[in-house]
Parts: structure tokens; C-alpha cells; sequence
């Protein structure tokens, strides 16, 4: 069970929660409950003679991947309410979804679902600023070259630091150990050495994002008229506040310095200098700039860190896919020398397994969330209510034997033919109507081709340097853990690893 007031003396919760149940009390007699508004016709999963609707949503906190697989076969091509403690959500067809993409941000809203999912009011997590996904589509995308070489000399330095000596097979959580790589990874990229080299810095980036997640479990469980109260007597709160001010304190003066930097002089090559160079009016002050880049730090490493954990469980599963790959690390070093932006586009077969990979064990089992802000009706004549939570069901989408052959079997080589056609539309990043792992449309995330290729060298320094098989004894991959709509890799498992005879330097 989580522990609410932890660190809080019980005299203090006690006083503070009778004057505030007494508040609620009066409330309720004052105030309504909204009910959702239904769409005549459509059906909601998981609801039959023995299953009620309470009962179905709190089946999905657990339950969620199977509920939508089980819609989405059941009324394929159709709309579907799934149940959850939210809300029912209304789970569109992708034909919906080209419609949509284009509808007014006003009118569609993006960030509503995040900051109704991570309990943004007290978080912090989500933000409305345009400016990091201005940057992230225009400089990072456009700098991927430059920043690679320094991105793998960090992955080096990482695997050094952070993995154990493993002359012998030592076995290893390996969670954690690789949150802490991607930390210092993307945050090379994100401040340079000044950021990846601070450990308060990269501590502070991985716990943000933990205290986050506690934090917003903790606040669903409580009445809302009671939050913005309790919420200060809850640990993870103090804690994100003081993450804020490790941000401000460290990226005050790095911003400082840079502004001191003359034009003649050789700037930055890195996401914070590049927000700088783009901010306007407000988006100028340090401290809104420290407060992006550790939301920033919460978007990117967690997620880029789940793809390579996941895909080191399937490999160990099924470790006849490591030698192909490796020999085709090998293939395309001896052409290139070294994994620049090009070697990385030749990584076909890698590109393949981590899609693939991805497909059965995605981080998020529905994309493209919305908040409808004002009654939409759609060209066919679909309407759908005000304050409707929509979405797609991305993975269950992906398991669609219309789109691949034998969806339900595990095909590390599926997309490589799609690959070496030249054709983008099965690539790890592609965002299109049959590949919604990373959302649709203007919102899609700007950042995942800087973060295909951080996993690209990850997983490629890793297989060249360690051979790693599961422990004695365990043949399957270890289950994911279902939070709602989140599939998170399974934090208890472990991975032997030995060192390989040659340390190979890939960049």
C-alpha cells in the first residue's frame, strides 16, 4: 500500500484530514457529480451479466493490454468505450484519427490527456510551451550528425562507470543500471558534458520522473476537493519542488556562461543552447528554461531507456537473433569505420528487432490521446460529446493480422525486407497510420529519431563489449508490469554478463 504522509507526524494528518473530510461533507451537498456523456450505440468493453462497470475499471489498472486487444478485435474498424478510473475513453479507428490529426489544438487537446494521466496540476510533468518540440523538430532533427560522436563517447564512459567489471558472468538488475546510462546519454545531448557529468544533475533527471509517478498514483486514490491540501503533506511532493530547484541551481549558470560567450566564439552544439537561440519573450528567462529541461529529462529517459531493457529480456529469450546481429554491426563498421548517422540507417536488422520488440511490449498501449474541448462532428457524420478522452489502441492495432502475417509470433526480422526497399513506413521512428507507438500527427513525438539512434549505439556497444544470457535455470522473458495504459519493463529481473576479449570503440 502506498505510504500517503510519509514523514508527517500522525497528530498533524489527523487534524488536517477532519477538517478537511468536513470540507468535502458541505461540498457534496452543494456540488454534482459531471456524468460523461455516451455516445448512443457504442459499446463499452469488458461489460457483461457478471461484470459491472465499476468492476471493469479497476480491471483495467491491471488489465489493460488484453481489454483492449479484446475491443479492438471484437469491433474492429468501429469505435469503442474501454473502461477505466477516469472515465470511459472512447477508442477510435485510424480512419478517425487522419481526420483528427489537423483538428484545432483548442478544440483537440493534446497535453490535457498527459497532464490528466501523470496529475500535472501537481507534478509539474506536461507542459504547454511550444518551444522544446519547436527545437526538437527543427534543431535536434537537424543536428543528429554533429551530436552522435559525442552521444557515443558518452555511451562508452557510461558502460564503464555504471556496469560492474564482469570478467566472469556477474549477474546484474539491470533497471536501473540502464536508466542511469540513458540519463547521462540524453543528457549529453541535452547540456553536454556539464550536464552529464553533474551527478545531482542526472540524479535529480531519474528521480523527477519516480517521484512523479509515485506522486500521481498517491493523488488518484484521493478525493479531488481534498488534493490541493493533502497534496502537501505527501513526500514526492517536497521532493519534485526540490528537483526544481537542483535544475534552476545547476542551469542558471551554465545559461549564465553561454551568454557570455562572444559572437566570434565557437557556441554550444546542444538542445539547451539551441532553446536559447529560440526562445522568445517569456521563454527567455532562466528559470522557465531550467524547468523545460527537467520535463525534458522525464520525456526522454524513461522511454528511451524501457526500449533497450525490453529488447535485452527478447534476446535472451531468443538468442539466436544475437549473432545476426552482430555480424551485421560487423558488416557495417568495415564500411564505415565508425556508427555515424549513416552506419546507424544501415542497422536494417537492428532497426527490425528493436520495432518488433517494441510491438509486443510497447510503453504506452494507447497513443494519440486527446481531450475533445467542444462537441466535433466528424465527415461521416460521427459525433462525438464535449470533454471525451479519445484515443487509439496502438498495440492492439499492431497485433492486426491485416497489417503483419502471423501477428501473435515474435519476428525479429520482420521489417527487414521493408527496410532494404527503402520504403520508411515500418522503420523503429515511423509515425504513420499503421505505426502509432509514437502518436500521429502534429503531436507525434519530435524526438524519436534522436532516440532510435541513442538505442541503435546502446544496444550496438553492448553487444559487441558483453555476451548476457538470462540466469541458470529461466528460459522466458520476464512479464512487463501493467500500470493503466502504461507497460513498463519488469524491474526484479536479472541478466548474467561477461565482458567480451575485445573492447570495440564504435565511435
Amino acid at each position: 500500500m502506498l505510504n500517503l504522509f510519509e514523514g508527517i507526524s500522525i497528530r498533524d494528518v489527523y487534524t488536517s484530514l477532519s477538517i478537511l473530510l468536513l470540507i468535502a461533507f458541505i461540498s457534496r451537498l452543494y456540488t454534482g457529480t459531471p456524468k460523461q456523456e455516451y455516445i448512443p450505440g457504442v459499446p463499452i468493453v469488458g461489460i457483461d451479466g457478471n461484470t459491472t462497470l465499476i468492476d471493469a475499471r479497476e480491471k483495467f489498472r491491471k488489465h489493460a493490454k488484453e481489454m483492449l486487444q479484446e475491443g479492438y478485435v471484437m469491433y474492429k474498424g468501429r469505435p469503442f468505450y474501454i473502461p477505466s478510473p477516469l472515465g470511459e475513453r472512447l477508442m477510435l479507428p485510424p480512419k478517425y484519427v487522419e481526420e483528427l490529426k489537423s483538428a484545432p489544438v483548442e478544440d483537440c487537446n493534446f497535453v490535457g490527456t498527459f497532464f490528466e494521466m501523470f496529475e500535472g496540476k501537481y507534478t509539474t510533468m506536461g507542459d504547454r510551451s511550444t518551444l522544446h518540440p519547436r527545437v526538437a523538430k527543427a534543431q535536434l532533427n537537424a543536428n543528429l550528425g554533429k551530436i552522435l560522436s559525442s552521444v557515443g563517447e558518452e555511451i562508452e564512459d557510461s558502460f564503464q562507470a555504471i556496469m560492474p567489471e564482469c570478467d566472469d558472468w556477474t549477474e546484474v538488475n539491470i533497471a536501473n543500471r540502464f536508466v542511469t546510462i540513458v540519463a547521462r546519454v540524453s543528457s549529453r545531448m541535452f547540456g553536454g558534458l556539464q550536464l552529464s557529468r553533474n551527478e545531482k544533475w542526472v540524479s535529480s533527471a531519474v528521480d523527477f520522473a519516480i517521484d512523479g509517478f509515485l506522486l500521481a498514483q498517491k493523488i488518484k486514490v484521493i478525493p479531488k476537493i481534498l488534493r490541493p491540501v493533502i497534496v502537501r503533506f505527501l513526500h514526492e511532493y517536497r521532493k519534485i519542488s526540490q528537483h526544481h530547484e537542483t535544475a534552476r541551481n545547476i542551469i542558471t549558470p551554465i545559461l549564465q556562461a553561454r551568454a557570455r560567450v562572444g559572437e566570434s566564439e565557437e557556441k554550444a552544439c546542444d538542445f539547451l543552447q539551441w532553446m536559447t537561440e529560440e526562445a522568445k519573450g517569456d521563454e527567455n528567462d532562466m528559470s522557465f528554461l531550467a524547468k523545460i529541461q527537467l520535463k525534458l529529462s522525464f520525456a526522454a529517459i524513461h522511454t528511451s531507456a524501457a526500449a533497450p531493457i525490453q529488447l535485452i529480456y527478447d534476446l535472451c529469450s531468443m538468442p539466436e537473433y544475437i549473432k545476426a546481429l552482430r555480424s551485421e554491426l560487423h558488416e557495417v563498421l568495415q564500411e564505415y569505420g565508425v556508427l555515424d548517422k549513416q552506419a546507424l540507417a544501415k542497422l536494417h536488422k537492428m532497426d527490425s528487432i528493436m520495432k518488433e520488440s517494441q510491438r509486443f511490449n510497447p510503453l504506452l498501449l494507447i497513443t494519440f490521446e486527446r481531450i475533445i474541448t467542444k462537441q466535433t462532428t466528424l465527415s461521416d457524420g460521427f459525433t462525438i460529446p464535449k470533454d471525451t478522452t479519445i484515443g487509439v489502441p496502438a498495440q492492439a492495432l499492431s497485433m492486426d493480422p491485416d497489417l503483419h502475417t502471423n501477428p501473435e509470433k515474435f519476428d525479429g526480422l520482420r521489417f527487414t525486407k521493408v527496410h532494404k526497399s527503402g520504403v520508411g513506413r515500418d522503420q523503429y521512428a515511423a509515425s504513420n497510420l499503421r505505426n502509432m507507438a509514437f502518436g500521429y500527427g502534429r503531436h507525434a513525438c519530435p524526438g524519436r529519431f534522436f532516440a532510435s539512434n541513442e538505442i541503435k549505439m546502446i544496444m550496438a556497444y553492448l553487444l559487441l563489449n558483453f555476451d548476457f544470457k538470462f540466469p541458470e535455470g529461466q528460459r522466458t522473458r520476464p512479464n512487463s508490469t501493467t500500470v493503466e495504459t502504461q507497460l513498463l519493463p519488469n524491474e526484479e529481473a536479472t541478466v548474467r554478463f561477461k565482458r567480451r576479449p575485445n573492447i570495440y570503440r564504435l565511435y
